[in-house]
This record gives structure tokens, sequence and C-alpha cells, in this order.
């Protein structure tokens, strides 16, 4: 598998907007520490986080049964880049019209983390302190306000999960964790 810094090469090529940039950080932050919590693979788990996105912004719409736009376009970049199937299939996964079932831990953490992600992101936009007094209260208070970040799915996010397994309050806690880590990424 090519490393992280050709992974991080080829998002800044395909991904203008700064904040697309800091959700695939996010997401790749929030991957590394559930393959730490779970004992897998923490480099492959952070590739398909940091990768998920990265053709969305070139290919935004879907076309599921031409296989075309996001994460279909993706999926050809990075089979021609050398990707192992394995990063490719847990990607394709994180697109519900995509097909591709999420049958690994990974494929499904990243479904898990992706939306609820962006959520975090903005409600630590609303913190003077970002981070620092964050709760799973404060995320699950907004999470009940629909008009707040109203494009995240509520839906997807409940989906994940289900789908990953895990207690609500805590998976709350392990994204905002992971993200609290990179907090100077995130923010600067």
């Amino acid at each position: 598998m090519p490393p992280r810094e050709e992974a991080l090469k080829l998002l800044n090529e395909y991904v203008a907007s700064e904040s697309l940039r800091k959700h695939c950080l996010s997401v790749e932050a929030a991957m590394r520490a559930y393959a730490r919590k779970f004992g897998e693979d923490e480099e492959l788990w952070g590739i398909c986080g940091l990768l998920h996105d990265f053709d969305y912004e070139k290919y935004p719409k879907p076309d599921a049964v031409a296989k075309t736009g996001h994460p279909f376009e993706g999926e050809k970049i990075l089979r021609e880049k050398g990707y192992p199937e394995e990063v490719i299939k847990i990607i394709l996964g994180h697109a519900t019209y995509s097909g591709v079932s999420r049958d690994s831990n990974a494929a499904k953490c990243l479904f898990a983390v992706d939306e609820l992600c962006g959520f975090v992101m903005a409600v630590a936009y609303l913190k003077p302190d970002r981070f620092a007094s964050l709760t799973v209260q404060s995320v699950e208070k907004r999470l009940k306000e629909k008009k707040f970040a109203a494009k995240v799915s509520r839906e997807d996010i409940e989906q994940g999960i289900v789908e990953l397994g895990v207690e609500r309050a805590a998976h709350i806690q392990t994204v905002i964790t992971a993200m609290a880590g990179i907090a100077d990424k995130l923010f600067s």
C-alpha cells in the first residue's frame, strides 16, 4: 500500500476545499482511534479515512447505475495508483448507494464515523475553546436540533452506530477524542 505521505499528496491534489481536507483528516483520526481500539491495522484504516472523500469535490454527482461520480471515480484512481482492493472496497462501502456491502469492521467504522465527524466539527466551531469543553452531551443536544448542521444525516449516524455495534455515548466520545488530538490541524 502506498504510504500516508502519498495518500496525503493525492488528497491535496484532488481537494481544494480546506473544509473537505479537514473533514478527511478528522475521519482519518477517528479511523485510527478505532483501529487501535479494535487491535486492527491503523495505517490501513487511517488511509481509508483520509481518502474516503478525495474524489467528492471533482465528482460530486454520483450515478450508481453508470458507476460514475463519487466514490466510483475515486475507485478507478485508487486502483490505478496501486491501492489494495481492501481499501477500495472499504471506501466504496461508505456510500450507501454504491451497492458495496460493509462486511468488515473497517467498512462499518468508516460509515459510522463519516457523518459524525462532520457533525462534531460543526459543534466544535460553536465552542470558543473548540474541543476543551466539547462533551458527548453537547453533541447529543445538537443532534436533536434538526436545523443545526441540517445536511448531516442523523439516520446515517444512527445506522453507523448500530452496524458497528458500539454504545452511542462511547462512540461519540471516541470521535471527539480523536478529533481533539488533531485540533491544531483542524483549527489552524
